[in-house]
């Protein structure tokens, strides 16, 4: 009978289970044996393949720049400005800097720091992207050293055990002497004394806490963080800097608070005459800035890269010919003529930049990517744009009449009113009571929605001082916008509606024929083509029939000029299908530009930049999408109604000269674009983004052919 119950089915089910589970626990111990083996094999190969501390460096080799049509631009030389000195004449107070926002347990680990790596890791998930890296002081040297920028994890296998070794070898007095010696800190400076005369013109045992603190904020980001670039945001990285060493008890609060009101005396860049007969020279460094940014210093000064961008050569020639036309009023504090400019250009269809030029050449600050300036009346298109897109047309019609939006009256340029006009006359005329209108109409949250879909970056949304008002619809704006990025917006009109990123690198190949990166333009459709192109044909009627007349190229072009009302920015943005360029001018700080409008010198300088550039491009015009009819405008010309009667106010400078210049003379035949100062910008308890517009209605699309 027992025989009998171990032949049974269920105990045969067993015995089959049994057999399965060692069957998987085989297979398993196997895949681990392989991924065991396989592990150790990789591991081995980046010890076998991993440089000796007593190696020497390999030879530094230069980069190359080249443009679209791979020409050489510039070549990127491997000469480092470094100055060694010992650990003795470092501050105590920059060494401790540089623990705190760098390594904060330097002095307790062996050269990795596991803990700082599960701080970092967690830091990085609850932030949702990477805030914070765990590399120490050591790992950082033996990278910068030794190895290169190349993120993998071979590399960092490397980087880790070469750290380890280090830690033998040295001391940390040592280590850390060698770290402040190899760092980069931008502007070609290498190791901290050479940055110490660069930025602060005085040796490194001189230095304040506040210069130490500003210093070792500087290459976590050589590019941003340099006050030569943006002292804003170097300000800033040195408050954090700060706020570490009093968090690590390196000083106490009161000391941090001193240090951060402490006014830096910053060098005079020595290499502001350098550049100045360089061609492309805010280009290059804007590209060389951005291969350092994400691939490290030693690869762009010792590693040989060639770098094909966006750049064409005979563009760039023509937009710095073209710049040369800029007044030469004052020499500021700074040595540098003012007033300054700015031009850009790019391709809407790829988002190349073809053209680059940061101002007059003989400084680092680059204006194209860097200035935010008040945009004055080149930022209403986007207010009419939000009205096409709620259902006007270039012939509705709005009443430019008195109106008061509390204790402010908007006014035009010449203070007359003009009775009944049409979209069309209103935008070429660049009429500044229908616009607020407009813009009071259409509610202030769609321009703003639209502005930042087609590239603008620089508005504020939030805040008890925000652009949510109707300020805005005259360019009066918190912050204002950059010449790059308005150019971007501009070339989604001339793109159908597609915005395309801005880039300037297309391809990256290392010494040994490897490519670092491919880029691909990056698209997005963020407009109705059929209202970009309504927009697009009233921005033709600027330059035919409004204040953009000396704009006329003799092909298809579309633009806006914009005038501040205190004379202090003066702009025209315009494009073609292949072609959008900006161009500011203002000065750097105070100043006016004595009756310079966007429709004069800005005007000419765009006109004659891209003369030259599109003369080996066919002309074309803009494509017309199906079914689109314009309409004939019913008021193609103004009636002068004057405000109250008064005879219009001869305008003047806030200074009381007149505006009128020698390179102005036939200024009086066109219409002048300027705007009036915008009302108080109020706190708005709604701070949320503005939404997207609401989805087109049948009836709708029956008014906006």
């Amino acid at each position: 009978m027992n025989k009998e119950r171990s032949d049974s089915p269920k105990d045969g089910r067993r015995s089959s289970k049994n057999g399965n589970s060692k069957l998987t626990v085989i297979i398993l111990i196997v895949f681990i044996v392989m991924i065991t083996g396989a592990g150790l094999g990789f591991l081995t190969a980046s010890i076998h393949t991993m440089p000796s501390l007593k190696d020497e460096i390999r030879p530094a080799a230069s980069s190359q720049i080249y443009d679209v049509n791979g020409k050489l631009i510039n070549t990127v030389h491997s000469v480092e400005n470094r100055v060694p000195v010992s650990i003795n004449k470092i501050p105590k107070n920059l060494q401790n800097a540089f623990v705190a926002a760098e390594d904060a347990r330097f002095y307790q680990h062996i050269g990795i720091d596991p803990r700082g790596i599960l701080r970092a890791v967690w830091s990085n998930i609850s932030d949702r992207g990477v805030s914070e890296g765990g590399s120490t002081i050591t790992q950082q040297l033996a990278k910068n050293a030794l190895l290169s920028q190349e993120r993998t994890l071979k590399r960092k296998i490397q980087e880790a055990i070469l750290a380890l070794q280090i830690e033998r070898q040295y001391s940390k007095n040592e280590i850390l002497e060698l770290y402040l010696n190899q760092i980069y800190f931008g502007q070609g400076a290498y190791g901290v004394q050479s940055a110490s005369i660069v930025y602060f013109n005085k040796n490194v045992e001189d230095l304040t806490l506040a210069e130490c603190a500003m210093l070792a904020g500087i290459p976590k980001s050589p590019n941003y963080y340099s006050p030569f670039n943006n002292l804003k945001a170097a300000t800033e990285r040195q408050a954090t800097v700060l706020d570490q060493m009093v968090k690590y008890e390196f000083i106490d609060s009161s000391t941090a608070v001193q240090a951060k009101n402490a006014k830096l005396r910053l060098a005079i860049r020595s290499s502001q005459t350098d550049t100045a007969d360089q061609t492309a020279s805010y280009f290059i460094d804007y590209v060389t800035q951005y291969l350092i940014d994400r691939y490290g210093a030693d690869a762009v000064y010792k590693d040989g890269l060639k770098v094909y961008t966006t750049l064409d050569l005979d563009m760039q020639e023509a937009a710095e010919e073209a710049m040369k036309k800029l007044p030469s009023i004052r020499t500021d504090s700074n040595g540098l003529q003012q007033p300054q400019g700015a031009l850009v250009a790019i391709e809407p269809r790829t988002g190349y930049i073809k053209a680059m030029v940061g101002g007059r050449g003989n400084d680092q600050f680059n204006r194209a990517v860097l200035a935010e300036r008040q945009p004055g009346s080149a930022f209403k298109p986007f207010i009419y744009l939000a009205a096409l897109e709620g259902g006007m047309t270039p012939s509705s019609m709005i009443d430019d009449s008195k109106i008061s939006f509390g204790n402010w009256s908007p006014m035009n340029y010449d203070e007359k009113f003009h009775g009944s006009v049409s979209l069309r006359t209103a935008l070429e005329q660049s009429l500044n009571v229908p616009t607020v209108k407009i813009a009071n109409q259409t509610g202030v949250d769609k321009p703003l929605y639209y502005a930042q879909q087609m590239g603008i970056s620089t508005l504020v949304l939030q805040g008890s001082v925000n652009d949510r008002n109707l300020a805005m619809s005259l360019g009066g704006l918190t912050r204002g916008v950059t010449p790059l990025e308005i150019a971007s917006a501009y070339g989604v009109l001339a793109n159908q509606g597609v915005h395309v990123d801005p880039i300037t690198v297309i391809k990256v190949i290392d010494r040994n024929g490897k490519t670092l990166e491919q880029v691909t333009p990056k698209e997005k459709a963020v407009l109705n083509e059929r209202s970009a192109y309504i927009l697009t044909d009233m921005l033709r009627g600027v330059i035919n029939n409004g204040t953009g007349a000396a704009a006329n190229i003799g092909r298809p072009a579309a633009g806006k000029t914009g005038t501040t009302s205190d004379y202090k920015d003066a702009w025209f943005v315009g494009f073609t299908p292949d072609l959008v360029a900006s161009v500011w001018i203002g000065y750097d700080a105070d100043g006016y530009l004595n009756g310079i409008t966007g429709g004069g010198l800005p005007a000419t300088i765009w006109k004659s930049f891209m003369q030259k550039s599109l003369v080996k491009i066919p002309s074309r015009d803009f494509i017309r999408p199906n079914g689109i009819v314009i309409e004939p405008n019913p008021t193609p010309v103004l009636t002068e109604q004057p405000a109250d009667g008064k005879q219009p106010a001869n305008p003047l400078t806030p200074d009381g000269k007149n505006p009128k210049t020698p390179t102005q003379q036939d200024d009086d035949s066109r219409p002048v674009d300027k705007t009036l100062p915008p009302p108080p910008v109020k706190s708005d308890k709604n701070t949320a983004p503005p939404p997207p517009p609401k989805k087109t209605t049948e009836t709708d699309k029956k008014n906006n052919p």
